[in-house]
């Protein structure tokens, strides 16, 4: 387990977050124990640094000074009072043993006479032992001893965990306040659906643009919509490059299909994909409907058992949405 945090600018859809712990700090009234539930790729970690690091401050009650031997403990990944909890292997659980060992640091007296701060990550990886183990902690931690419990989603968490949290649930930025902080970053104009085809995610899409993905899927929206929507296409071309990444493609795919049905019904949106325009108007809406339904179960199928023959459904979808075009 390392307790190490580096010090890193905050995102600027992160600030208000911040703001309102920071304000919290300030009045002393931050909660015993917090929930953070943030969606990947919104760059949670550096809220997180930033939270810890002004707790930890011997100097601020709200933002890290930098230079105090609190702050130096934090940068070198030694302070004796901050502990971060997370699995001991990646993809197992936290464990009972883990949380009875936090439940006892939580009684403990702080070593350098300041706060303690312990931070779950991901707490929606505790087994149910380990959860309710942190039960009665949670509702009475020693003195100056604060929770941060972090996860991606909150459906996997207890009830009673939840209830004895104070909760802040992070937001994806708008599409245009993706956008424009891609194009900072990247010195180049960002579409507005790159960021629809990667959640809102700020970094996930970074990734996608310098990655190369944006120009795969500009690619890949051609060849499918040939494909889609003349019955004699060769549909060899699109399998083949559905089948390089067929989580991916399948995904872009699904997102074009439900633009398409917005389309129809007059919802037209800066975000949607461009193509959507294109399909709303030669794909008749029931075909779309059963098709993305169709789609929905291949994905979950796909996703669930893990031995399927993935080509051979895919192709089989493939045909069943011209064969439906062909008998309208």
């Amino acid at each position: 387990m390392s307790n190490k945090l580096m010090m890193n600018a905050l995102y600027p859809w992160l600030e208000g977050y911040w703001h309102q712990w920071q304000a919290s700090l300030n009045n002393q009234q931050f909660p015993a124990a917090s929930l953070l539930i943030s969606p990947p790729g919104l760059g949670a970690e550096r809220l997180i640094e930033k939270l810890s690091t002004a707790v930890m401050c011997s100097h601020s009650h709200s933002e890290a000074c930098g230079f105090c031997h609190s702050c130096e403990l934090m940068k070198s990944g030694s302070h004796p009072d901050f502990h971060l909890i997370s699995p001991e292997k990646e993809g197992k659980a936290i464990t009972v043993d883990q949380i009875r060992q936090c439940n006892k640091l939580a009684q403990e007296s702080a070593q350098l006479s300041g706060a303690r701060f312990i931070v779950i990550n991901p707490a929606d990886s505790m087994n149910e032992s380990a959860a309710n183990a942190l039960l009665k902690t949670l509702e009475s931690p020693g003195h100056n001893c604060f929770f941060l419990l972090v996860a991606s989603r909150i459906n996997p968490l207890l009830p009673t965990i939840i209830s004895r949290c104070q909760k802040t649930v992070l937001t994806p930025p708008s599409s245009e306040q993706v956008s424009h902080w891609l194009s900072e970053q990247t010195s180049q104009p960002v579409p507005p659906y790159a960021a629809h085809l990667n959640g809102y995610s700020p970094l996930n899409t970074l990734m996608f643009i310098q990655s190369g993905e944006l120009a795969k899927y500009q690619a890949f929206e051609q060849n499918i919509a040939h494909c889609l929507t003349d019955a004699s296409a060769d549909i060899s071309a699109c399998l083949k490059q559905i089948n390089e990444a067929p989580t991916q493609y399948l995904a872009w795919l699904w997102t074009m299909l439900t633009d398409t049905q917005k389309v129809q019904f007059d919802v037209v949106e800066q975000q949607q994909l461009p193509i959507s325009l294109r399909l709303a108007k030669q794909i008749s809406y029931p075909v779309l409907y059963r098709q993305t339904t169709a789609l929905t179960r291949l994905m979950e199928e796909l996703k669930t058992f893990s031995g399927l023959n993935s080509e051979l459904l895919i192709s089989d979808w493939l045909f069943n949405f011209n064969d439906e075009k062909t008998c309208l």
